[in-house]
């Protein structure tokens, strides 16, 4: 008789690929406990002992998608090193923006999430590092943090933004303002001039690659107005409260 092919054990990690893997082929909808367990060719139980639930797959879904962005994110700004702060944080949030592109499912979920991810903590130091090198106060890189919202992850976060999975038919949108040209003629043209580019990396409702660029791009010129209006930055770190 041939040797038994030994399967690989279980693990968080494991789990977790695979979790990603099922969502990234077939969507939210399709991951379930049982579902993730029949992929991986063990009982559902099994995975209770390294996820608790599917709130526990989910939270791990979410730190598994940080910790790749924070991969991601470093070495794009460690390939950039030596330049300035505005190139490193641009190649930083683009290099984010392909993980969210490769897991489209990503932002609805991220923004669901009640609690913080641990790993979001330490991506955010290096984007502050990044701002104080470049000559910012702490009170100016707190606000930008504010600006940034979401676009530090990768995508922008839309008010009114259709369901996750859910596709926008550009086409029934256009037709839809059309007839409400007459009372909304600006909102109307405004859609019919800029109805996203098939070649275009498009993230939700509306969140497309050249969207994201030119936000990105606006806020780095305010910051940057913003530093030198208030003169040389202050480097003392801030006293803690103990």
């Amino acid at each position: 008789m041939g040797a038994r092919k030994r399967r690989e054990p279980l693990s968080r990690d494991r789990a977790l690929a695979a979790a990603i893997a099922l969502v990234d082929a077939e969507g939210m909808p399709a991951l379930t406990m049982r579902r993730l367990a029949a992929d991986l060719g063990v009982e559902a139980m099994s995975l209770y002992h390294h996820l608790p639930g599917k709130e526990g797959l989910l939270d791990g879904l979410v730190d598994a998608v940080v910790a790749e962005i924070a991969t991601v994110a470093t070495q794009a700004e460690t390939a950039a090193a030596g330049g300035d702060w505005r190139t490193r944080l641009r190649l930083r949030f683009l290099a984010a923006r392909t993980v969210m592109l490769r897991h489209p499912w990503a932002p609805a979920l991220l923004t669901a999430r009640s609690t913080i991810p641990a790993g979001v903590y330490g991506y955010y130091e290096g984007i502050l590092a990044t701002l104080i090198d470049g000559g910012f106060s702490y009170r100016i890189a707190h606000r930008a943090l504010h600006a940034f919202g979401s676009l530090a992850l990768g995508f922008a976060q839309e008010v009114f933004q259709p369901g996750a999975g859910e596709e926008v038919d550009a086409e029934a949108a256009e037709a839809e303002l059309a007839e409400l040209s007459a009372r909304l003629p600006h909102l109307a043209a405004m859609v019919a001039a800029e109805l996203h580019d098939a070649t275009d990396p498009t993230l939700g409702w509306c969140d497309s690659q050249t969207e994201f660029e030119f936000t990105l791009d606006l806020l780095f010129d305010g910051l940057e107005q913003a530093r030198d209006a208030a003169g040389p930055a202050h480097r003392e770190t801030p006293a803690l409260p103990l």
